[in-house]
């Protein structure tokens, strides 16, 4: 993907997540698992994790198998989930910090991992299931197209993708961070040490978000848990 159509507004949010991601590396977990400033008390813990169940039991009934892609693939959340399921792996991320906790938690020697900003890789094989968590919702709309042409490219004929991100709900942040918007297209971030960072954070309706996709090619559905989180399956219609 080239930078065409980016704002410097974009350039510079860009800039800002990837030193976020990098510096927020060892307490991401924190926000996945409900711990420290992401504690929003025993009912919306309790929400959480049964709404994160329902996410892997999805990704699990999706069956991915083969050779198996994931983007953006942070501290290995998900990557060991779809490690067992894969002939190989390869999972890309910008953030070497991230990269290293990945392969700590994983341990695996079927899965690869590539130090790249997505903005600008492009895949050289093809693969039978991509996957990525939390991360749409990063890409700037301007590159919303691209983004979806080069996922299209990184499949076999018969490949899938699935995704997950997040919903707007105010328990989704850390529990000291303002709610914003829901409309807006950037949000800002404070790590534990008070660094503050402007981030791309785009909540999608999901029939919204459907509509989008199918005028692109892709047939599939978005789904949504009840409070925090949607997801999707999909194929491209015509290769």
């Amino acid at each position: 993907m080239s930078g065409g159509g980016l704002t410097s507004d974009d350039r510079r949010a860009l800039a800002e997540q990837i030193d976020y991601y990098r510096a927020r590396a060892p307490e991401y977990d924190d926000w996945f698992y409900r711990r420290g400033q992401h504690d929003h008390g025993p009912e919306l813990n309790r929400a959480w994790h049964i709404e994160v169940a329902e996410l892997r039991d999805a990704l699990d009934a999706a069956q991915p198998s083969g050779r198996v892609l994931e983007l953006a693939g942070g501290t290995g959340l998900w990557t060991e989930r779809l490690a067992p399921h894969a002939s190989e792996m390869l999972c890309v991320d910008v953030s070497p910090e991230v990269i290293e906790l990945n392969r700590r938690r994983v341990g695996a020697s079927h899965v690869r991992y590539v130090n790249a900003n997505l903005f600008s890789w492009q895949p050289t094989e093809r693969y039978d299931f991509v996957f990525f968590g939390f991360w749409l919702s990063h890409v700037p709309t301007a590159w919303f197209i691209p983004f979806w042409a080069m996922v299209a490219r990184c499949l076999t004929p018969d490949g899938r993708v699935f995704f997950v991100d997040s919903r707007y709900h105010p328990a989704s942040r850390a529990v000291d961070h303002v709610t914003g918007d829901p409309s807006a297209t950037r949000t800002r971030r404070r790590l534990q040490n008070g660094r503050e960072f402007d981030i791309v954070k785009i909540f999608y309706p999901p029939d919204d978000l459907e509509r989008q996709l199918s005028a692109l090619g892709w047939r599939g559905r978005v789904q949504v848990t009840a409070n925090f989180f949607l997801y999707g399956e999909l194929k491209p219609i015509c290769r």
